[in-house]
């Protein structure tokens, strides 16, 4: 556990699911199921939840195998976006990947989700494919690219 002034992370775990489940539905217009979520904790998977005065405001999850590490969710609460929360969460990632000893980062964007994108090309992503109409699109016809993009550490 981390803790900075009045800001704590902690592993994500069983226990949590049902909390953090509430943001992963406000973030996301298909969001994971919780036997999903459930089902990315432990073993090869990891992830850390952030509280600010003992109040939840976001969480990631992460996978790691062979040296490569997967940013494969992160949320904050919409209440609580635009106050940097994701960028701490981003950084935090980092620190966990780099005990993994992970070599390279990878993860997945909606090509609409603009401030996203900017948040990880300023922390050094680059893009390095599309995946065209991976994402249902949020309106609820057709699909969104995917950008994917990542990071040597």
């Amino acid at each position: 556990m981390t803790q900075i002034a009045n800001t704590t992370f902690n592993p994500v775990n069983q226990d949590i699911v049902e909390q953090l489940m509430v943001i992963e539905l406000a973030c996301h217009p298909h969001p994971w199921s919780e036997k999903t979520f459930r089902s990315c904790i432990e073993g090869r998977y990891f992830g850390e939840y952030l509280t600010i005065d003992n109040i939840i405001v976001g969480f990631y999850v992460g996978e790691h195998v062979a040296g490569e590490s997967t940013l494969m969710d992160v949320c904050v609460a919409p209440e609580q976006q635009g106050k940097g929360y994701g960028k701490a969460l981003l950084l935090q990632f980092f620190e966990h990947c780099k005990t993994l000893a992970t070599k390279s980062i990878f993860l997945e964007v909606r090509a609409k989700n603009i401030s996203a994108q900017m948040l990880y090309i300023n922390h050094g992503f680059t893009e390095i494919s599309r995946r065209t109409g991976y994402y249902p699109s949020n309106t609820g016809f057709g699909y969104e690219d995917a950008i994917v993009m990542s990071k040597k550490l």
